[in-house]
């Protein structure tokens, strides 16, 4: 009986350290650069930049402002940067600001607004992230977006 117990035991303390030794340690991990979006948001300083806190409370900007949102996060194939992209709504008027991957996410993300909130109510001020340089650029500033009509 005492084998029995000792066996159990000893194949217990075994697992343990098995999972241990897989565990990746923490000297082993790659150190991770801490996000700093300074450069991306220092024109939001300048006092003719709409920001999130410009964001209207009546329940017809709020409702469009919601929907894009749904949106943007129900699509899966978007990135992070994507997901997080800021939308402020005034008076029936969107602007999308912010930067993604590509320009494929920044149609995407034009397209999705200007099904919700109309043809021409659509500002894009949403800049493309070069990975491969790690640099932000412009592509364009204040587009407005006008859907393609959808066919029967």
């Amino acid at each position: 009986m005492n084998f029995t117990r000792n066996w159990k035991g000893l194949a217990l303390m075994y697992v343990i350290a098995c999972s241990v030794l897989v565990l990746p340690a923490p000297a082993l991990a790659v150190p991770q650069t801490a996000a700093d979006n300074t450069k991306v948001n220092a024109p939001d300083k300048q006092k003719t930049q709409k920001t999130a806190d410009q964001q209207d409370n009546n329940r017809a900007d709020v409702d469009i402002t919601r929907q894009i949102r749904k949106a943007i996060v129900a699509d899966k194939s978007l990135s992070t940067n994507a997901h997080n992209i800021k939308i402020i709504t005034a008076d029936g008027v969107v602007t999308l600001k912010g930067p993604v991957q590509t320009d494929t996410e920044k149609s995407a993300i034009e397209k999705m607004a200007a099904e919700v909130a109309g043809a021409g109510h659509v500002q894009s001020q949403i800049s493309v992230t070069d990975s491969k340089a790690s640099t932000h650029r412009k592509s364009s500033t204040k587009t407005s977006v006008t859907p393609k009509p959808k066919v029967s």
